[in-house]
């Protein structure tokens, strides 16, 4: 589960995220205009919905991030649209938590914004099939750290939490292939139909 609840990390590792996360915030909402406002809604609510479906895997569970997604076609702007989301689901359905949303926020939105960083000029040059591919694999990374993030944060926060993360990050494999698939199909449709909806990620 990306999703960390409140009562579980270390106050340190608390404040680390939270720190991390406004500076983030703070550099991605100069970004923010009123011209790419529309679909930084657009795709914040789509991580809203598609994040609440939880599907149970082994002893964890997981769901549907699109941080790949939104680092390719919002760049730094997937921070702001995620901790949106985020904080919404922490009030309205006690989805994560409000002291955890720091360390959600760097977990879930910072590797799209990586991985987007690093794949959106090989997008850009590429025609579709192969931008689906790399889109593919860019999305299957952000979640692979995505993993890896949880993982590090439940293990400073106490050695206890080590096996647990383990197994969490094995729970995210198939989540990795589903974002994979999910990303590369709607990249290389954006690629066909409407490419210029990728020049925001790929400036940004």
């Amino acid at each position: 589960m990306a999703h960390i609840a409140d009562g579980v990390l270390s106050v340190p590792v608390l404040i680390s995220g939270g720190v991390i996360a406004a500076a983030g915030l703070a550099v991605s909402l100069r970004r923010l205009t009123e011209d790419t406002i529309p679909r930084t809604a657009m795709l914040s609510a789509a991580f809203f919905t598609s994040s609440l479906v939880v599907i149970p895997v082994g002893p964890s569970s997981v769901h549907l991030l699109l941080s790949g997604l939104m680092g390719l076609t919002l760049g730094v702007l997937t921070i702001p649209a995620v901790a949106v989301a985020l904080v919404l689901q922490a009030l309205l359905f006690g989805f994560g938590g409000l002291t955890s949303l720091g360390v959600n926020i760097v977990n879930i939105a910072f590797p799209g914004v990586v991985f987007g960083a690093l794949f959106a000029p090989l997008v850009r040059r590429s025609e579709p099939a192969r931008a689906g591919a790399l889109a593919g694999i860019s999305a299957g990374l952000a979640v692979l750290l995505t993993g890896m993030g949880v993982g590090v944060a439940l293990a400073l926060s106490s050695s206890e939490f080590v096996p647990s993360a383990k197994i969490i990050l094995i729970t995210y494999i198939p989540l990795m292939i589903g974002e994979a698939l999910i990303t590369g199909f709607a990249v290389a449709f954006l690629k066909r139909v409407k490419p210029e909806s990728l020049e925001l990620g790929m400036a940004a």
